[in-house]
């Protein structure tokens, strides 16, 4: 059982919904002000769409690079 199932708290500051994502801390932007201890943040929903809005240009760079000419 990991740590979204037993129902760990979003790690950005000033959030107390229950998070649904755990992303690595490394891959997070700036401008998502995280508390984290460890190398994992977790998001709930609404900052996960939040992360994913912020990367989508990063995350479309990545799957040209492993796509099949």
């Amino acid at each position: 059982m990991g740590r979204i199932a037993k129902g760990v708290k979003c790690s950005v500051i000033g959030c107390d919904e229950q998070a649904v994502k755990s992303i690595s801390v490394q891959r997070l932007p700036q401008s998502l002000k995280v508390d984290v201890t460890s190398g994992r943040a977790y998001l709930c929903r609404r900052h996960y769409k939040e992360y994913k809005k912020l990367t989508r240009e990063e995350r479309r760079v990545e799957r040209w690079r492993y796509a099949r000419i």
